[in-house]
């Protein structure tokens, strides 16, 4: 049975970002540091002012003033009423899925201990058997009313940047993806779906650089300053 998180626990499954790693300038507020795990569901939330941890689903929840970080011989610790939190920095699977975390965090709450994942979202070991949908192509925001998707296989690409479907073969070589010939259905599209998709494919006629920001996201650069946004799905 599929168990719904509440309004507090979302942002957990958005992005897990670290609180202290990123300089903030000045009158920002720093970036919380989440965490999360399964069976049962839980998130945690550090800011620098609490600690907010929803546990068993959502039925167990605490919120307790940021005791501040202890450095362990693994990482560090909250201790808090109530609330002990470790951090120990290492890769780490959430088991729902194939996303990787930078750390492995242990929540004891009211004396149950539970393990997940928290901290900045690492690429993937390879893009094959990852799946993708698009947030922006050439800097403007995707249509909300097409579509979009980008899949690989060991050596294949294939999905709609918003109107037609494509596919080809494609290589990457020192974070440098090559895609052969891209072969795509000849459906015109309303709207911004044919714009958008134009600039994506005239962005992979070259030679593009994969990267891969903390918060989960690929960038796909072109030699002339093109760029595709994309947010994991698989």
């Amino acid at each position: 049975m599929i168990r719904l998180l509440p309004l507090l626990a979302l942002p957990a499954l958005a992005a897990c970002v670290p609180a202290t790693d990123n300089p903030q300038g000045p009158g920002e507020v720093p970036a919380a540091y989440m965490a999360l795990g399964t069976e049962p569901g839980w998130t945690l939330e550090i800011t620098p002012a609490r600690l907010n941890y929803a546990g068993d689903y959502g039925e167990t929840m605490i919120a307790v003033p940021n005791p501040g970080a202890q450095t362990t011989t693994t990482g560090k610790r909250y201790t808090a009423d109530r609330l002990t939190v470790e951090v120990r920095p290492g890769p780490c699977s959430d088991g729902m899925s194939d996303r990787r975390y930078a750390d492995t965090v242990t929540v004891t709450a009211d004396g149950k201990r539970v393990t997940g994942c928290g901290g900045d979202i690492l690429p993937p070991d390879a893009l094959a058997g990852t799946s993708w949908t698009f947030v922006s192509i050439a800097g403007a925001p995707v249509a909300p009313d097409r579509p979009t998707s980008l899949a690989f296989t060991d050596d294949r690409l294939s999905g709609s940047a918003g109107c037609n479907r494509f596919s080809g073969s494609y290589r990457v070589a020192d974070d440098m993806l090559s895609a052969g010939p891209l072969m795509a259905t000849k459906m015109a599209c309303p709207g911004a779906g044919m714009a958008q998709e134009s600039a994506f494919f005239a962005l992979m006629r070259g030679p593009v650089r994969l990267s891969f920001p903390t918060d989960g996201t690929l960038e796909i650069s072109g030699e002339g300053g093109q760029t595709a946004v994309l947010k994991r799905v698989i």
